[in-house]
């Protein structure tokens, strides 16, 4: 009997990136996969590249705030059950995986209904909307900090950190630079404003440009639609809306980050051991999640933390300043922190879960 396996998440990169990490390891066990997300969310581009079947189910977004949407998204949610519903009882799987994001709610109810095992995993400090809603219907619970399990259910809850996909580990510096016409002799930053972008994080870089190309040459993505067209023909200074195939080798290049402190962005940069500056999301604009990540990030003597509001073109400057010439005492912090192999403790709990 085949093994097969469901896996879902989107919205962001953050909500699909993990389970890219776990495709080509479930595909070593013999497990036939297929990604269930929205109909054109960022998951889908990103999965059917690498050969797994993907399918779309219709997905509504759980808000906080009012909004119009809010009386339309519940029958795209009920929708997106009946179909998810449909695709459990065709493809039968053996098991659900789930990286959260609002479209995997249905899949995850879905899968409960016909009593097929769910493994939610949770990235951030305290869950998602979504995963608390989704968290009743699943076996296992994998989280990212220890503090998180106690907003689990007893007995549910896996610390077994995030999957982090095997190729960012070997990137080529040189090709790197190569690629982006940067000299070796100057060092590289790395802005990352997360998939969507960073308006906060992209101003302030853009606005100190002047400055840090005196010292440093700069990898700048800045998320769809963001691009600065004015900016484009400036040595040193590269920007990408999203970047796939190069990302490894532009990691490799950087010797420092700036970046969003979503939960699969900062455990990247740490497996990676990369000095950093974290800028969370705002709290007017999100649960605060990142803001309580990169926090204890900084406790664990990874990163420094901007707050969005703190944000100033002399802040920004400072601070990539300090970072840069300690960068030996982050590199350090990382390098003694016992990172758990996610991969294989997930792939591990997958295998004893699945029916």
């Amino acid at each position: 009997m085949s093994k097969k396996i469901i896996l879902t998440g989107g919205g962001t990169a953050g909500h699909v990136t993990p389970n890219m990490a776990l495709i080509p390891e479930l595909k070593k066990k013999g497990y036939e996969i297929k990604y269930v997300g929205s109909y054109t969310g960022i998951e889908k581009k990103l999965i059917e590249e690498m050969g797994v079947e993907y399918q779309g189910i219709s997905s509504g977004k759980l808000r906080r705030y009012f909004s119009m949407k809010n009386f339309s998204d519940p029958f795209r949610v009920l929708k997106g059950f009946k179909e998810a519903k449909k695709i459990m009882k065709d493809y039968n799987p053996s098991i659900v995986f789930s990286k959260g994001g609002f479209v995997s709610v249905p899949v995850v109810l879905a899968a409960k209904k016909y009593k097929i095992p769910v493994i939610i995993h949770e990235s951030d400090m305290t869950p998602g909307l979504a995963n608390r809603i989704a968290m009743k219907g699943a076996s296992v619970i994998c989280h990212n900090f220890p503090e998180t399990a106690a907003s689990l259910p007893d007995g549910k809850a896996v610390l077994t950190g995030s999957p982090i996909r095997e190729e960012l580990r070997h990137g080529d510096k040189a090709a790197g630079l190569k690629s982006l016409d940067f000299t070796p002799d100057k060092p590289v930053i790395m802005v990352m404003g997360g998939s969507l972008g960073a308006v906060a994080v992209n101003n302030a870089i853009r606005g100190a440009l002047d400055e840090l190309l005196d010292k440093y040459q700069i990898i700048h993505l800045c998320g769809k639609g963001k691009l600065d067209e004015s900016l484009k023909n400036i040595p040193g200074y590269k920007q990408f809306e999203y970047v796939k195939s190069e990302l490894t080798n532009y990691f490799a290049a950087a010797d420092l980050l700036v970046s969003r402190a979503g939960a699969n962005a900062i455990c990247e940069i740490a497996a990676l051991q990369k000095p950093n500056i974290l800028i969370p999301l705002s709290r007017k604009a999100s649960r605060g999640d990142q803001i309580l990540n990169a926090n204890s990030f900084k406790k664990q003597g990874f990163s420094e933390v901007i707050e969005e509001e703190d944000v100033t073109k002399e802040s920004l400057v400072n601070m990539i300043n300090q970072v840069y010439d300690n960068r030996e005492k982050y590199i350090d912090a990382m390098a003694k922190s016992n990172n758990n192999d996610a991969i294989t403790t997930i792939l591990d709990l997958i295998e004893k879960n699945a029916k």
